[in-house]
């Protein structure tokens, strides 16, 4: 694997916190034995704390996979997988739910906000399937971080694109989430709002130290991460640290679509 790391960065690429999340020889193989699909095949990399790192990769190159297996959301078929401190494989299906409920947040490209719920309901959403009271200050609040304290009674016919993913993005954070893995969180937004919901990710990572991984297929979204994992055929094939550009991601990525399979 070929590393390019650069000097003048983001201190959290310098200087990282602990480590939050850690996947180790992780491979994920579907199909039969007459045919096998390698979906992941071998890969072993960290995320510390109050860093944002972008996934990157031609399609087919298990940047979704990467994902899910690093989320609980799917078992890797060998391998092993960390979120703060606690071994997925050690965990039963139960276990797995209660983790992600407490421990993981997640933003889609969808937002899956329910229709019939208003905003201040659906960032409460996970605190009540948790069996937690969701004080309405604490829910207030969270909405004010991403500027809609003023929307918490709208339901989301009644939000713009970029509200309803703000408001995701607050039920993402309710929980105080060790990590939020995002699966293409600006892909059904403007170039203006997508720049505005990313600047607000930065925030949240730089002033409050949370945990990010980032799933993209854009090289303007990937330059607010700190640090930008490639992917090929299930492999991590490249890394960008410290000062990432557009620029040097986007030849990256025609790089890596012109390769031969």
């Amino acid at each position: 694997m070929h590393s390019t790391t650069r000097t003048g960065g983001r201190d959290a690429a310098a200087h990282p916190g602990p480590e939050t999340v850690r996947l180790t020889a992780v491979r994920r193989l579907y199909g039969t034995a007459a045919r096998t699909v390698k979906a992941l095949d071998g890969v072993t990399a960290s995320f510390h704390a109050g860093t944002l790192t972008a996934i990157m990769g031609p399609s087919g190159s298990g940047k979704s996979t990467l994902l899910q297996c690093a989320a609980g959301l799917d078992r890797p078929t060998d391998g092993t997988v960390v979120i703060d401190g606690t071994d997925l494989g050690s965990l039963s299906e139960h276990g797995l739910t209660l983790l992600r409920r407490e421990r993981v947040g997640f933003v889609f490209q969808a937002f899956n906000l329910v229709s019939a719920l208003t905003a201040e309901q659906n960032v409460a959403l996970p605190l009540r399937l948790a069996g937690r009271a969701a004080p309405p200050g604490l829910v207030r609040a969270a909405l004010a971080e991403v500027g809609l304290a003023d929307r918490a009674g709208h339901r989301p016919s009644g939000l713009s694109g970029g509200e309803q993913q703000r408001v995701a993005i607050a039920r993402a954070l309710i929980t105080k989430p060790a990590v939020v893995f995002a699966d293409e969180p600006t892909g059904q937004l403007d170039y203006r709002v997508s720049r505005q919901i990313l600047g607000m990710l930065r925030g949240l990572v730089d002033d409050h130290g949370q945990t990010m991984i980032m799933v993209t297929h854009d090289p303007v979204t990937a330059s607010y991460a700190d640090r930008v994992l490639f992917l090929a055929d299930g492999r991590v094939v490249d890394e960008y640290a410290g000062t990432v550009t557009a620029e040097l991601v986007a030849a990256r990525m025609t790089a890596l679509e012109a390769a031969p399979c």
